[in-house]
C-alpha cells in the first residue's frame, strides 16, 4: 500500500495518501464482514486515489461525508448488536441494585456519616416494585456464608418470605460474578465466604422484607417480622442503625394498623406496640438520635389520634420536645398531627397555625399529593369554624379540585348561611366526611351557619320578626331564635338590637367601617402572620449558617489584619529612627513606652 501513494503532488498528498490508506483499511474490514472480496478493497483504494487532486478541494470535501454516512450507519448497527447482547435479566439487575447499596452502609460505619445509610434507604423507592420473594432470597443466600454466626439471622429473613429450607452460602450466578470481578477483580471466593456481615446489612435486607410484605398486604407475617426487627435493634445497640431503625419502626406502625381488630378499637394492635415506641423514644432522646426522636414521635401521635386518645396525644406533646433538624417531612407531619389536636381542643387559632405551616413544608413531589390533600381539608374546616371563608382558588388547583369538592359544598353552604344545604351536603357526603376524619368538626359549623344567616338577615332587612327568623333557619321555636339572635350580638357578629316583647330584631344603621375595631384587628393579624414568617425564616437560616454571613460584614477578619500589619511597620520605623537618633521619647509624647 505505501508504494502506491502518490508523489508528485508535494507533502500534502502524501498526507491525504495516508488518510485514504486508513480509510480504505476501514472500509476493507467493513467489507469483510459483508462477505466481499479483496478486489473491492482494491476499488476503494483507487477511487481514493482518484478524487483528492490538491486544485478540487470542493470534491474533496463533498467526497468524505458519504464514506462518514456509512460508517455512521455501520456503527449504529454494531451498537444495536452490542444493545443486544449486553441485555441484562430484570432478576439480575434488581439483585446487582440490592448489592449495591452495601457498599453504602460499609461506608456509613467506616466514615460514620449517616447519609450513606439515607442514601441506600431512598434506593427503596425504586426498587420495591421489583421485589419478589425469590429476588429476596437469592440476595439473602448469596450474601449470608454458611456458617453458624449469620445462620440465624439468616433463618429469620427466609422465615419471613416462606423461603427457609434454601442453604446459605450459595455462589452468585455468571452474570452477578461479571458484574463484582469488574467492581472489585481481586477478591477471593473463600474470603467473601468467611467475611462477616454487618448488622447494618441485614436490617436493611428485613426493611426490604417489610415493604414487599406492606405491598402484598401480609400485615400480620409484617408485624411479626417487625417485632423481631425491633427486639433486634434493640439488643444490637449500635448508633450506626439509627436511621434504619426510624424506617423500621415506621413500618412495624403501619402493619399493626392494618390488622384486625382495627383503630379505634381498644383491642387494636397499635395499643400493644405503644410500650415499644415510647422506650424507643426514650432511648432516642437519650443518644440524641434525631432520625428516630422524630419519627416515633409522629408515630406515637398517630397512634394515639386513631384510637381517639387525643389527652395522651396532648401530655406527648408538652413532654417531649420535637428536635429543630429533623427532616422536613417529619416536620410536616408532627404539625399537622399538633393542628388536629388543637381543632379538636377548640384552640382553632393555633391549629391555624400549625396547618398553615405543615402546608407549606409538605412535599411538592407527587407521590405527597394525598398529605396534602388531607392536611388542605382540615384546614379549611378550621378556618371555617373560625369564621373565615377559604380561598376560592385553592378549589381550582388540578390536584385538589375532585378531592375538596364536598367541601366546596359545605364552604357555599356555611358562606350563604343556608342550613337546608348544609345538611343535605353532610348527609350526602357524611361517608367521605367521616374518611377523612372531619365529621365531627363538621357538625360544629351548625352554628357557624346559623350566624351567618343571622349576619345576612341583618345585613337585608332593617327589622325583622324572630317567627321569620325561625322559619328561615328552620330551627325549632321562637325561644331558639331568641337565644342564637342574642349570643349572635353578644358576640358582636351582627349590630342589631332585640326587643322581646313586640318579638322583632332591629339592626344599626351601617357607620363607617373603618370607625369599628375590625381593620385593626385585620391589620394586627397580618402583623402577626408577617412577624412569625419572619422569625421562622431567621430559625431556619440560623440552622443552616446563612445567619452568621448575613450578621458579620465579608472580609473582616482581612480589613483587621490589614490595620495590624500597618501598625506594626508604623512601630518599626519609629524604633528605627530612635536608634537613629532622629526621634526620641520626648518627640513622642511619652507614649512610646505603653506601645
Amino acid at each position: 500500500m505505501p508504494s502506491k501513494t502518490p508523489h508528485s503532488n508535494g507533502n500534502e498528498p502524501v498526507e491525504n495518501g495516508i488518510r485514504n490508506n486508513q480509510d480504505v483499511e476501514m472500509k476493507d474490514d467493513s467489507s469483510s464482514l459483508k462477505g466481499k472480496g479483496k478486489k473491492g478493497a482494491k476499488d476503494g483504494d483507487d477511487e481514493m486515489t482518484v478524487v483528492v487532486p490538491p486544485s478540487k478541494a470542493s470534491k474533496q470535501s463533498s467526497k468524505p461525508p458519504s464514506k462518514d454516512a456509512d460508517a455512521d450507519v455501520a456503527m449504529e448497527d454494531s451498537d444495536e448488536l452490542a444493545e443486544g447482547e449486553v441485555k441484562v435479566d430484570p432478576v439480575v439487575q434488581t439483585v446487582s441494585d440490592i448489592k449495591s447499596n452495601f457498599a453504602l452502609l460499609d461506608r456509613a460505619i467506616a466514615l460514620f456519616d449517616a447519609r450513606f445509610s439515607l442514601r441506600a434507604l431512598r434506593s427503596i423507592s425504586s426498587i420495591r416494585k421489583r421485589l419478589t420473594p425469590d429476588i429476596l432470597a437469592q440476595v439473602i443466600t448469596e450474601t449470608f456464608p454458611a456458617n453458624a454466626a449469620s445462620s440465624a439471622t439468616a433463618k429469620h429473613l427466609l422465615a419471613a418470605i416462606g423461603k427457609e429450607g434454601l442453604p446459605l452460602g450459595r455462589q452468585p450466578g455468571p452474570e452477578v460474578e461479571v458484574d463484582s470481578e469488574a467492581k472489585a477483580p481481586a477478591k477471593n471466593g473463600n474470603k467473601k465466604e468467611n467475611k462477616e456481615i454487618i448488622p447494618e446489612v441485614d436490617l436493611f435486607l428485613g426493611i426490604l422484607i417489610q415493604v414487599y410484605l406492606f405491598d402484598s398486604k401480609q400485615f400480620q407475617r409484617g408485624a411479626d417480622f417487625s417485632k423481631y426487627l425491633s427486639e433486634r435493634i434493640h439488643s444490637l445497640n449500635r448508633r450506626t442503625l439509627d436511621s434504619l431503625a426510624a424506617k423500621v419502626y415506621f413500618y412495624y406502625s403501619l402493619f399493626c394498623e392494618n390488622v384486625a381488630p382495627l383503630p379505634p378499637s381498644p383491642q387494636s394492635p397499635i395499643v400493644s406496640i405503644r410500650p415499644t415506641l415510647l422506650a424507643a423514644l426514650r432511648t432516642a432522646v437519650l443518644r440524641k438520635d434525631i432520625d428516630t426522636q422524630a419519627s416515633v414521635i409522629v408515630l406515637l401521635l398517630r397512634n394515639y389520634l386513631l384510637t381517639s386518645h387525643i389527652a395522651q396525644a396532648d401530655l406527648l406533646v408538652s413532654h417531649t420536645q420535637f428536635p429543630d433538624n429533623a427532616a422536613n417531612n417529619q416536620v410536616a407531619r408532627f404539625l399537622y398531627y399538633l393542628g388536629r389536636i388543637r381543632a379538636i381542643q377548640l384552640r382553632y387559632t393555633e391549629a391555624h397555625e400549625h396547618l398553615t405551616a405543615a402546608t407549606r413544608k409538605a412535599p411538592s413531589s407527587a407521590c405527597a399529593v394525598g398529605f396534602s390533600q388531607t392536611a388542605t381539608k382540615l384546614l379549611m374546616v378550621v378556618e371555617l369554624l373560625m369564621g373565615d371563608i377559604p380561598d376560592r382558588a385553592t378549589f381550582r388547583m388540578p390536584t385538589m379540585e375532585q378531592a375538596l369538592h364536598p367541601y366546596f359544598l359545605l364552604v357555599q353552604a356555611v358562606r350563604i348561611g343556608n342550613l337546608e344545604d348544609f345538611e343535605t351536603t353532610i348527609a350526602d357526603n357524611a361517608d367521605v366526611f367521616r374518611k377523612d376524619g372531619t365529621y365531627t368538626l363538621i357538625l360544629r359549623l351548625r352554628q357557624n351557619v346559623i350566624k351567618t344567616g343571622i349576619r345576612m338577615m341583618s345585613l337585608s332587612y332593617s327589622r325583622i320578626s324572630l317567627r321569620d327568623i325561625c322559619i328561615r333557619l328552620q330551627l325549632g321555636s321562637e325561644e331558639s331564635a331568641e337565644y342564637i339572635v342574642a349570643k349572635a350580638i353578644r358576640d358582636g357578629v351582627i349590630e342589631a338590637t332585640l326587643d322581646r316583647e313586640r318579638g322583632f330584631m332591629k339592626s344599626k344603621e351601617i357607620g363607617d367601617v373603618y370607625a369599628t375595631r375590625e381593620p385593626g384587628e385585620a391589620f394586627h393579624d397580618r402583623i402577626r402572620a408577617c412577624l412569625a414568617l419572619h422569625d421562622e425564616s431567621v430559625k431556619e437560616a440560623d440552622n443552616t449558617g446563612i445567619v452568621q454571613a448575613m450578621r458579620f460584614p465579608m472580609n473582616q477578619h482581612r480589613l483587621e489584619l490589614k490595620n495590624a500589619q500597618e501598625a506594626r511597620e508604623r512601630e518599626r520605623e519609629m524604633a528605627k529612627e530612635i536608634q537613629e537618633g532622629d526621634l526620641d521619647e520626648d518627640d513622642l509624647g511619652g507614649d512610646f513606652e505603653g506601645m
